[in-house]
């Protein structure tokens, strides 16, 4: 489905991202992990259209990117900033439904759809600021689902809540990805998260960054956060990629 080919990014003289190449299926959660400043975020925006690369190509379903396509969607971490606080919680998920040439009773129908994955049916009617972080953060992800993106891009989007709303929103993106079969790339900066919820782990080096290892997640589903995180297959893999990153 994405295609990654050769890419590179320059600010200036810093250079970012230097030959990163990867693909990703149809139906799979990649993750990609670095250290800290090495260019993940850099990455994904010009995965999204949103940064034009300075060099190599980025295609979904065989097409090159240039701009932002019609059926991707991004989950960004800044939550708060993402959202329109004069809008009530269905009326942010509607918003971007208004380009998709969808009826009113279509637009409504996916809303109440999304609302419902995402557990926030009954704050439909309420603003992001009556909300805690961790339900405005279900609210951007409820938004994105109604699109019906055939690619999900997700920027970090659990760092800026608490650890159990962290755990509760990983299980959502697991919970939902299965249920709609969604494919959908994913940077954090949290190694256990990675393993946690990817089919694959893409592990960048330092700045510039590179694809410096992929890693297949082979753990069993449905996953708990308990069980899976205490496995042998689990602690394998997460000092695995820690030593990757820090070496």
């Amino acid at each position: 489905m994405l295609e990654v080919a050769g890419l590179g990014h320059t600010y200036g003289s810093h250079e970012a991202l230097r030959d990163v190449s990867f693909a990703v299926e149809p139906g799979e959660l990649v993750c990609i992990v670095g250290p800290s400043g090495c260019g993940k975020s850099t990455l994904l925006r010009c995965v999204a259209g949103l940064l034009p690369p300075s060099r190599g190509i980025v295609t979904l379903h065989g097409d090159q990117v240039c701009g932002v396509p019609s059926d991707l969607a991004v989950v960004f971490q800044d939550y708060s900033r993402s959202l329109l606080p004069w809008k009530t919680v269905s009326a942010n998920v509607e918003f971007p439904l208004r380009d998709r040439g969808l009826s009113t009773v279509e637009r409504r129908s996916r809303v109440a759809e999304a609302l419902a994955w995402v557990g926030l049916s009954a704050a439909a009617g309420k603003h992001p600021s009556e909300l805690s972080g961790g339900m405005q953060q279900r609210v951007s992800i409820a938004r994105a689902l109604a699109y019906r993106p055939a690619l999900m891009l997700m920027d970090e989007p659990f760092a800026s809540v608490d650890a159990q709303t962290r755990a509760d929103l990983e299980d959502l993106v697991l919970k939902v990805r299965s249920s709609v079969g969604m494919t959908v790339l994913l940077v954090t900066h949290d190694i256990d998260e990675s393993v946690y919820l990817a089919d694959r782990v893409l592990v960048l080096s330092p700045s510039p960054a590179t694809v410096v290892e992929t890693l297949k997640v082979d753990l069993p589903s449905p996953r708990d956060q308990i069980t899976t995180r205490g496995s042998d297959a689990f602690v394998h893999l997460r000092t695995e990629i820690a030593r990757l990153i820090r070496r």
